[in-house]
């Protein structure tokens, strides 16, 4: 669509998209306007955690806390050898990012998060500069998984559970297997793994998901930056090039032989992957399940069908990516948990492609299936089986024609499981010959929220309508065309890149961002990241709390009576942006899982 036709809906477009759309979701409370009864802050810079009038806020756990209490607590001398390896595994991992809460008895619960990633340049005196094999070990042992216990006290807040016995590290070097249809693949076996069915380990865990018969997905995402390769030589294939594995890696893993691409050209290929955990059992194997398809995942969002089958939803998260759909081949059983272990193993991935009705940011889409020798996908195309549909599961979106996305991240299904809701974050590549309906603006650098409803709320249906929630943006530098976002973004609620997404049960859309923190140019007024408030029903936007300084705002977890808040404020001071929380003084900024509560005890949000 020509971008010009977009300049012309910029002035009514917010009246559109909520008042007058083809779709509008069910109403959970009798007043709509009952969603959103705080007093919405104002940005910040400060290096803190701002919550509003009538709300507190307190840590429970950083990065380096003890699991047990035989660890030793965050070292600032940041020493590393054997020991402070080793000590890694009995603390809590580095940059928090999705999170889910399990139930336990009484006021217990577990707590499964993903520690996504690591910045050498606060975790090494060095700063990254001058890595070692020791330092590579330290940080494998720093991401990963943190499994642990909490106690919720009566003032609200939860306390971490030292030495319980669901407390557990999952890493770079956790003992896995391989299931579904790559298992046994000739490219998915390795020197140390000859028959393809097993690997060490999970990293870049982006965001996360939960399952109906009680497991966490843990979502691998950005896999290609710890991988490289001394070999300057080396001639990147197809596969490697869509997936970004070359010869440079971001973090020096290529000291351990096994993420030197040369040496193992193979070991990429088993990673990308929607991981499931067990949390109730601290001696399960973690099971990488193939049958989701491999790409950068953000979530994976579940819900049950109408006729009880597992549905899927996830984002591929990069520039001009795509978004997909598994359904399971088997039915959910609600009476017998241990015949849902395995729903995850067997299904049919779908790709999803859009199209724009005329002059309008909504239209009408349709999943296409990923099925060797069906839609193209058949070994003159490159595909010789489902195994490789599903290794390159973005070669084959491409090839059926799927739609590219402005990044696709978070998913979120409103409480009613009709609405799906997805932030599409940002994307600077998109040009002006690419844009439509679902992507209106060239060089995107705010970002947008999509949502879509299946045919008759059908979620395995293959037809689907679609529009845009909101349009990030800036009305306070660009007023008049689409940089300054739809009718439900002002100067007092403005934002950028919307990452995270979660609804409570009483239908408040909660909305994390992890975007540009300069607060200048095109990002004037909206200071340090944040997490708003949205209405589904009127649109509305309200700014709920701001991070410190360098940080994302990723993950969140609401306890069942929706009075405690868990948020995750990942990678605060990073690139040396001057932060210190959540410790102040000259300490090390550490990546940290915050609580929120209203003073009254009140349902967060009301």
């Amino acid at each position: 669509m020509e971008r010009r036709n977009f300049m012309k809906l910029s002035g009514g477009v917010g009246a559109t998209l909520f008042y007058g759309s083809f779709f509008a979701p069910s109403a959970l409370f009798a007043n709509k306007d009952e969603l959103l009864g705080f007093k919405a802050i104002k940005a910040s810079i400060d290096d803190t955690v701002i919550v509003p009038e009538g709300y507190e806020v307190k840590p429970l756990i950083s990065w380096g806390d003890p699991l047990f209490s035989d660890a030793t607590p965050f070292d600032e001398s940041k020493t590393i050898n054997q020991q402070a390896i080793n000590n890694a595994l009995k603390v809590f991992g580095d940059n928090t990012d999705g999170m889910k809460m399990f139930a336990l008895q009484g006021n217990r619960a577990i707590i499964a998060v993903n520690n996504e990633y690591i910045n050498p340049e606060l975790m090494f005196v060095h700063q990254g500069k001058n890595m070692s094999l020791d330092d590579v070990k330290y940080e494998q042992n720093s991401l990963g998984v943190s499994i642990f216990e909490v106690e919720r006290g009566n003032d609200g807040f939860y306390k971490v559970v030292i030495d319980s016995k669901y407390n557990r590290r999952i890493t770079a070097q956790t003992p896995m297997l391989i299931d579904g249809p790559a298992s046994g693949d000739e490219r998915m076996k390795t020197q140390a793994d000859a028959q393809g069915t097993k690997v060490l380990g999970t990293f870049n865990n982006c965001a996360s998901g939960q399952t109906p018969w009680g497991t966490y997905l843990t979502c691998e995402e950005n896999f290609d930056t710890f991988f490289g390769t001394d070999d300057k030589n080396y001639s990147t294939n197809t596969s490697e090039k869509r997936y970004g594995v070359g010869i440079k890696d971001e973090y020096n893993w290529k000291l351990d032989e096994r993420f030197s691409v040369s040496k193992n050209p193979h070991e990429p290929n088993r990673f990308g992957w929607v991981v499931e955990i067990d949390p109730y059992d601290p001696q399960s194997t973690p099971i990488k399940r193939t049958a989701l398809g491999r790409f950068k995942h953000e979530n994976a969002e579940i819900t049950i069908s109408q006729d009880g089958y597992v549905v899927v939803y996830m984002g591929d998260d990069e520039a001009n990516e795509f978004l997909y759909k598994f359904i399971s081949k088997d039915k959910f059983d609600a009476k017998n948990p241990q015949k849902n272990k395995n729903l995850l193993s067997e299904g049919t991935l779908y790709v999803a492609k859009l199209t724009t009705k005329k002059d309008a940011l909504q239209g009408n889409g349709i999943w296409i299936e990923l099925t060797h020798n069906k839609n193209g996908l058949n070994t003159a195309a490159g595909f010789k089986s489902q195994a490789d549909v599903l290794i390159d599961a973005r070669l084959a979106a491409s090839k059926v024609g799927a739609t590219p996305l402005d990044r696709p991240e978070w998913i979120a299904i409103d409480p009613k499981q009709e609405m799906v809701y997805m932030t599409l974050t940002n994307n600077s590549k998109r040009t002006e010959e690419q844009i439509d309906g679902a992507n209106p603006r060239a060089k995107n650098v705010y970002g947008q929220i999509l949502r879509w409803k299946a045919k008759n709320n059908d979620h395995t249906t293959t037809e689907f309508e679609w529009d845009i929630f909101l349009l990030a943006g800036n009305p306070l530098k660009y007023p008049h065309d689409l940089r300054k976002g739809t009718k439900n973004i002002t100067v007092d609620n403005m934002f950028n890149s919307p990452d995270g997404l979660l609804f409570d049960k009483f239908g408040r859309l909660w909305i994390q961002t992890d975007g540009k923190y300069s607060n200048k140019d095109d990002f004037e007024g909206m200071g340090n990241n944040q997490m708003l408030c949205a209405n589904p029903l009127t649109g509305e936007v309200r700014r709920f709390l701001t991070g410190p300084i360098g940080c994302e705002i990723t993950g969140l977890i609401l306890s069942e009576d929706c009075k405690t808040m868990l948020v995750g404020i990942q990678h605060p001071g990073e690139k040396l942006t001057g932060s210190h929380y959540p410790n102040g003084g000259n300490s090390t900024p550490r990546s940290t899982i915050v609580q929120i509560k209203k003073t009254d005890g009140g349902v967060l949000g009301s």
